[in-house]
């Protein structure tokens, strides 16, 4: 599973609020809630985000192996 609970402390320690992703970035509110959710979204999406943080991939989103039945 793909997480992007790193976005979320990174728009905080960056003062970026969801309201300016929305009105100032043009970023979708359906984009946001994707990622809140943890669902997919497009390399496009991530690269957005990356230019506005001025972060890397890694700072904003982890890969996390679910665990097997046993």
């Amino acid at each position: 599973m793909i997480s992007y609970n790193n976005l979320w402390k990174v728009l905080k320690s960056k003062g970026v609020t969801q309201y300016m992703l929305i009105k100032k970035y043009k970023i979708s509110p359906g984009q946001i809630t994707r990622l809140k959710r943890n669902e997919s979204v497009s390399t496009h999406t991530i690269e957005m985000f990356c230019r506005i943080l001025d972060c890397k991939v890694a700072d904003i989103m982890e890969y996390i192996p679910e665990e097997k039945p046993e």
